[in-house]
């Protein structure tokens, strides 16, 4: 099949209502999957419900040829417990008898080399097909800080179902056996399978699952460290490894014209126990006033929140926005008001405050309903 000579990558940003199409065929995924590691692709800023991007490749053909069977699917993550930069998921199917590297691991214990090359294997295989969601930092954040909150790990259930939901609307049906030599005949009496790397509490994530996919009798195999385990899941976590790892760095950034942040991109591993992480951050507080940092810090985080209380603060910038006593952030803490998110004035250390609220109905915060302060006499 005749492929495109370029390649929109606004296409993969999904809409409110719509999940991205599969790419026709592997050349046209890997111009899309070029565009989406090279080029930082995320909403505009003022888009602030905007989800990051869904990349679904090509159906592979003989997937296509046979739309009877099924695919063996596992999905994995990455990144997920970084202050710096996007938590990425993968996923990796193909039929049970397809021929694929022999060699998947969790990513985690591949050596880069190792891992790259298999990356490399799956991109280019035409018996493998696969997703990769990114969830950018600006978008964990903003998620964190609704109104109701909504946390990590039900972002990371939502992606895996985004990902699953996209797979199936392209016509591919989810399967695995425990054979590949069973007959068409005798694969009734087997169930269906998924494999998934856990998040959370893996009973409930799977009963999660269950309820929403419960009408194409698909059963959940979720499990800690499935990556570990399952090839499928294996592959998922290459792809979500290496796709983060592209991501991190090819990052663009676009916070003023020209825009470079203090020791570039030195910030080590991303993870907020890593002291050239910590360095990184402390010196980079004052790029966005009034919020301190680029859209590459998940600025919800406790570790970018205690660097912009630290003498890295130095603007005037006072905003002051009260939460609810009852919202807990990502480490189940209570939320203070915002001016412990943002700079501190004159370079002074500011007192985080949580806020004196008598707590209100779930309904009304449920609502965004707030108090009535003036009424107005119509004309």
């Amino acid at each position: 099949m005749a492929s495109s000579p370029t390649f929109n990558p606004s296409a993969l940003l999904p809409t409110s209502s719509t999940l991205p199409s599969a790419l026709p065929d592997r050349t046209t995924t890997n111009l899309a999957l070029d565009a989406l590691l090279r080029d930082s692709l995320r909403p505009s800023p003022s888009n602030v419900w905007g989800p990051g991007p869904l990349l679904l490749s090509d159906i592979p053909q003989n997937v296509l040829d046979d739309k009877d069977r099924g695919v063996i699917l596992g999905i994995d993550e990455a990144g997920r417990g970084p202050v710096l930069g996007p938590m990425t998921y993968g996923a990796a199917y193909w039929l049970p008898d397809s021929t694929v590297p022999a060699d998947f691991n969790d990513s985690k214990q591949l050596s880069p080399e190792k891992r790259a090359a298999l990356f490399k294997e799956i991109r280019k295989s035409e018996n493998i097909g696969f997703v990769l969601r990114v969830l950018h930092a600006s978008e964990i954040s903003r998620n964190m800080l609704r109104k109701v909150p909504y946390n990590l790990n039900a972002m990371s259930h939502d992606a895996a179902m985004e990902m699953i939901s996209a797979v199936l609307a392209a016509g591919v049906k989810i399967d695995t056996w425990l054979s590949s030599t069973l007959t068409t005949s005798s694969r009734s009496s087997f169930p269906i399978y998924s494999y998934i790397d856990t998040v959370g509490n893996p009973d409930a994530y799977k009963s999660k699952l269950d309820r929403v996919f419960q009408s194409h009798g698909i059963q959940f195999i979720v499990e800690k460290k499935a990556d570990a385990k399952y090839a499928t899941c294996s592959a998922a976590s290459v792809v979500a490894k290496e796709s983060r790892d592209e991501i991190t760095k090819n990052w663009q950034w676009t916070e003023t014209n020209n825009y470079e942040p203090q020791n570039a991109k030195d910030f080590g591993s991303g993870y907020p126990s890593d002291a050239v992480c910590k360095k990184w951050l402390e010196m980079n507080t004052n790029c966005d006033p009034p919020f301190g940092f680029p859209d590459f810090v998940r600025f919800s985080w406790g570790p970018a929140k205690n660097a912009l209380k630290g003498e890295g603060g130095k603007n005037d910038h006072i905003v002051r926005w009260e939460a609810d006593e009852e919202e807990e952030d990502e480490s189940g803490g209570k939320q203070s008001s915002l001016d412990v998110f943002v700079v501190s004035k004159n370079g002074n250390k500011r007192k985080s405050s949580t806020v004196d609220r008598k707590k209100r109905l779930g309904v009304f915060n449920d609502l965004g309903l707030s108090k009535v302060m003036k009424f107005v006499e119509s004309s």
